[in-house]
């Protein structure tokens, strides 16, 4: 193997390392635009959550409702160990 392909196999297993790091963890918290252009949250469960910017802003609009009624049925959820 030749010095100039080496250094090439080098650099590319570098950025390839690099790009691994950056990767955020598993069960980390993190979005992104997915290809049908809706948003993706990671790190809730097995499967991301995707859903349209309309879908977001109604579900955020209701967020007090929601956390009311966690509240109100606490004993009757379950709590993911």
């Amino acid at each position: 193997m030749s010095d100039d392909t080496m250094k090439a196999e080098l650099d590319r297993l570098r950025q390839e390392n690099a790009a691994l790091k950056n990767k955020p963890a598993r069960g980390a918290f993190s979005m992104k635009v997915s290809e049908k252009g809706g948003l993706s949250v990671y790190g809730l469960g097995r499967f991301p959550v995707t859903l349209y910017k309309e879908q977001w802003n109604k579900l955020l609009e209701h967020s007090d409702e929601i956390r009311d009624f966690l509240r109100d049925n606490d004993a009757q959820l379950k709590t993911k160990e």
